[in-house]
């Protein structure tokens, strides 16, 4: 089994990852953390998004779960590249930590989410931040 699981910044990532470490025990899952980011991101930010996957990397490691990093810059829409990522590694679950947004933030700014459980090829866990 693999599990993809979505790295926000703004999104509480200690309940996210929980989730995903004890789904990954639970089911022997092999584990993809992933973030997106512009293609326009600044290199210190892309750098420190790589330091903050690989310090949970190293946390599913010690609790045996395999796990590899992937910070995409593909130029394409959050949750089209989420969706497409998890296509091309036959990913069985993404685990995705969401923050609640108004109707017009969706409006405006779209929501990844939505694009992610309506196009995604596989279950998609949505963990809502507090």
């Amino acid at each position: 089994m693999k599990i993809l699981v979505s790295y926000d910044n703004e999104v509480r990532t200690s309940t996210v990852m929980d989730l995903a470490l004890k789904r990954a025990k639970q089911l022997g899952a092999y584990i993809f953390l992933v973030k997106t980011c512009d293609t326009d991101a600044p290199q210190e930010e892309i750098v420190e998004v790589e330091k903050k996957l690989n310090y949970h990397k190293d946390a599913f490691e010690q609790e045996g779960v395999k796990c590899e990093v992937h910070v995409l810059i593909r130029g394409i829409a959050a949750g089209e590249d989420i969706v497409r990522f998890a296509k091309e590694k036959e990913v069985d679950e993404i685990i995705y930590g969401m923050r609640k947004e108004s109707k017009v933030g969706k409006l405006v700014f779209g929501s990844n989410a939505q694009y992610i459980i309506l196009e995604s090829h596989c279950p998609v866990l949505t963990v809502k931040s507090i």
